[in-house]
């Protein structure tokens, strides 16, 4: 699984604007073959600015069946309008945790 993150500057006093477009563009994205789930934050302390999390089951099922397809300019027309300037995008990929700590466990620094 691979996470796409994207931050998005939307240009001030247009946040419901582009949150009622995304509305529309969800399911392009969303029904993308490889996606797993989207979800779109917006800022508390920057209500400009949207935080998009795409899991997709591979990098591939990104960049082929979304981003090289006839999907990206659709979505892309209905909420680039409202950038303020370029999404951030980059991937990420799952560090693992371990199992999860017993009762025994003393985590003071003592």
């Amino acid at each position: 699984m691979v996470l796409e993150v994207a931050l998005i500057d939307v240009i001030p006093g247009s946040e419901e604007g582009f949150a009622a477009a995304y509305k529309i563009a969800h399911p392009i994205l969303a029904t993308t073959p490889g996606c797993l789930s989207v979800r779109m934050t917006r800022g508390v302390e920057s209500p400009s600015r949207f935080v998009l999390l795409v899991e997709w089951e591979s990098l591939e099922a990104h960049s082929e069946n979304f981003r090289n397809s006839e999907r990206f300019p659709r979505w892309r027309g209905l909420i680039g309008e409202f950038f303020a300037k370029p999404p951030l995008v980059e991937h990420y990929l799952d560090v693992p945790a371990g199992d999860r700590p017993g009762p025994e466990h003393n985590f003071t620094t003592e």
